[in-house]
């Protein structure tokens, strides 16, 4: 099976119809299509892919820079819920640059998707998109209203409360429940610069149950699904005992990704000795698009290390400008971006920056700690 990066040669290629899952995360309404987490289209852009069991054909299912998890369809098959970080700007700092191929995130993935999180704080928030997902301007809307309430409030929008996994539609598909944390000790509070709030819930609570009625909406009866084979023709067939199939990685070289529409970029990649296992990626753009709308000139380095079973620790150096439709810059300071992170308690423990400018926005990476 064809891996989301693969080589040939000096050539390297990106592969945007391989099936890469990081995490499944369940069906499509009429069960046409697995929904999963998986490796990223746009560099340090975790997203929800589908792919269809008959044809194998994979969808994005967004494209927003922030970072998508939990996700369920209605049962008509015509909306899907999901949790996300956008508006938050959470990972905009590393994310924010469209259009970058995904190329260091062959060692960086797992690290870009623990910084979402800052220990049990969530940083979800739940939105509705229709069936085809992000396109364009289009990105859906949030469901518990428009914007955030003030925190610590307790409104149905307090940033303070956190979206969980996972939220479900109502059989009918006029409703949809998800539940919520509220941010508390030590993720805020103490020496951590977020402040703690007193939940406003009855007995205290810091968990609440929410459900959002769609009132313009008639309700849906459940589609009958059609009888489909039980053999998935791309899949390969689990028997017990089965050893996990090889998911190759590139092997060490120097290599040439081609520009769809002008330009090229020169990649390196480095194993760590005597191993299979990637220890750094070094990419450099020259004119690079592949739309011809945006152009990337500049480079970026990242070495990765795993310093025991669940702990990373990153080296990244960036400057990659970026001319065309949209005007921005990635770049880390002079020392570089140092980064520690334990992918199950996701605290954010940094040295150095790295800043996304887009548009003369800028966004700043998260504080140590918050």
């Amino acid at each position: 099976m064809l891996q989301p990066i693969i080589t040939s040669g000096t050539n390297l290629y990106i592969n945007p119809s391989a099936i890469s899952v990081g995490e499944l995360r369940g069906f499509t309404g009429r069960g046409l299509e697995v929904t999963y987490v998986g490796y990223p289209a746009e560099s340090s852009n975790i997203d929800v892919f589908a792919v269809g069991l008959l044809d194998g054909k994979v969808r994005r299912l967004t494209t927003h820079p922030e970072y998508a998890d939990p996700i369920d369809f209605s049962p008509d098959d015509k909306w899907f819920a999901v949790m996300d970080t956008r508006g938050s700007n959470r990972q905009m700092f590393i994310s924010g640059m469209r259009n970058i191929p995904p190329i260091t995130d062959l060692i960086s993935a797992s690290v870009t998707a623990s910084t979402r999180n800052n220990g049990r704080r969530r940083f979800f928030q739940p939105y509705m998109l229709d069936y085809y997902g992000d396109r364009g301007s289009y990105h859906g809307q949030k469901i518990n209203g428009p914007g955030y309430g003030a925190p610590g409030s307790g409104s149905i929008n307090d940033p303070e409360w956190n979206g969980m996994a996972d939220p479900k539609w109502a059989p009918d598909s006029s409703k949809l429940v998800y539940w919520e944390s509220q941010t508390r000790y030590p993720d805020c509070g103490g020496t951590n610069p977020l402040p703690c709030y007193p939940s406003k819930e009855p007995g205290g609570r810091t968990y609440r149950l929410m459900l959002a009625k769609f009132a313009s909406r008639k309700p849906n009866p459940v589609p009958r699904v059609a009888p489909v084979p039980d053999v998935v023709p791309w899949g390969l067939p689990y028997v017990p005992g089965s050893v996990d199939p090889e998911r190759p990685e590139p092997p060490q070289g120097n290599y040439t990704l081609a520009g769809k529409v002008t330009g090229h970029a020169k990649v390196k990649i480095i194993h760590l000795p005597n191993t299979d296992y990637i220890d750094s990626v070094a990419v450099t753009y020259y004119n690079f698009s592949d739309d011809g709308k945006v152009f990337l000139d500049g480079f970026e380095h990242v070495t990765s290390r795993a310093l025991n079973t669940t702990l990373n620790h990153v080296d990244w150096f960036s400057d990659i400008r970026q001319s065309g439709a949209t005007e921005g810059r990635k770049n880390t300071s002079e020392d570089g971006f140092h980064l520690e992170i334990d992918v199950l308690i996701n605290k954010f423990n940094a040295n150095g920056t790295l800043t996304t400018v887009i548009d003369g926005v800028v966004y700043n990476q998260p504080l140590n700690g918050a």
